[in-house]
């Protein structure tokens, strides 16, 4: 795949998951859930925004200029830790609303598929090209993290969108 195209479907991949956060966030019931739906579809189309650009300058120049993209989702990492010190310190269990459950399910997929597009586009292109998907890699891995981390928190401990233990306003 060239570039221009990787950045095309790299496109057609965030407005996809824009969009199963948009529905998400009409669908939640819980006003947390929503306030995180709205925040990472708000992120998902900056990276749209982000992308076009990107593929603007390519077709106008043919060169590509990779610009920091920042995010305010914490690492995987960071997200990971955060639910191990949770699950220690919660001893409540709820049952899951099948919608909510579902919706994340659907929110994780999406990202899955995107993440593992930009891991292929780093491994298949070189220089600026590559350095442009390993960013986005990073990024896509953190939400992959947080939606797998609430999936695993409302399953498991009844615990919907703990903003203070993911907190997704830190670099």
């Amino acid at each position: 795949m060239d570039l221009e195209q990787a950045i095309k479907t790299a496109i057609d991949y965030e407005v996809k998951v824009t969009k199963a956060y948009e529905q998400a966030q009409a669908q939640a019931t819980n006003e947390v859930g929503k306030r995180v739906f709205g925040f990472l579809a708000d992120e998902e189309k900056r990276h749209v925004e982000y992308l076009e650009s990107r593929l603007e300058l390519w077709k106008k120049d043919g060169k590509l200029v990779v610009e920091k993209l920042d995010t305010v989702v914490p690492p995987k990492s960071t997200i990971q830790d955060s639910l191990k010190n949770l699950e220690n310190t919660l001893d409540s269990k709820k049952d899951p609303s099948p919608e909510e459950l579902d919706l994340l399910q659907k929110a994780l997929e999406a990202e899955k598929q995107t993440s593992a597009f930009y891991k292929r586009m780093v491994e298949e292109l070189d220089g600026h090209g590559q350095r442009l998907f390993e960013r986005f890699v990073e990024i896509e891995d953190g939400h992959v993290a947080i939606v797998d981390a609430e999936i695993a928190a409302l399953s498991g401990l009844g615990f919907w969108f703990d903003m203070a233990e993911f907190n997704l306003e830190a670099e």
